[in-house]
């Protein structure tokens, strides 16, 4: 199948194309990085105590737009995996603060580096054009995930129903 020009998709084509694009790449990159058999919850709870350090089940549940239980019970996973420990709050003695363990550390750049060979790998089967392409395409991609809705640079429309920078 080849892909018709850009130019002449619909609005609505070029979304539904996209979007279905990026999660066949997602869950791949999830598959092809998951050696520890992780769930996705408990990943992202893994890489937000990595990036913000410290945090109670509250700020990580907020963080993640869940329930505070469900997050509870993902951290009582991870901590009998040995991959996070609880630590008194320093200010509030009522708090408890979760935080990486040297496991969950070394857990998290096993996933890391799993997903960069295999992206590496995959991309090595592109010729040069194409990975300048993903490149210019990385940072639309990443201008549209960061636009609001009224934001103007989230509406590239040329004036017909076509998308006028992809």
């Amino acid at each position: 199948m080849t892909a018709a020009p850009v130019a002449s998709l619909s609005l609505e084509t070029t979304i539904s194309e996209l979007a279905l694009a990026i999660g066949q790449l997602l869950r791949r990159l999830r598959a092809e990085s998951n050696p520890d058999g992780l769930t996705w919850s408990q990943t992202m709870a893994l890489s937000r105590l990595e990036k913000a350090g410290p945090a109670t089940t509250a700020d990580l549940a907020r963080m993640e737009s869940v329930k505070p239980q469900s997050m509870g019970a993902t951290l009582a996973e991870l901590e009998r995996e040995g991959l996070v420990l609880r630590q008194s709050h320093p200010t509030d003695g009522r708090q408890v603060l979760f935080a990486l363990t040297a496991e969950g550390v070394q857990a998290r750049r096993k996933r890391s580096a799993a997903k960069q060979k295999w992206l590496l790998a995959a991309m090595a089967e592109l010729d040069p054009g194409e990975r300048q392409t993903l490149v210019s395409a990385a940072a639309l991609i990443k201008r549209l995930s960061e636009a609001e809705p009224d934001d103007p640079r989230a509406h590239g429309r040329s004036g017909d129903g076509t998308l006028r920078d992809l």
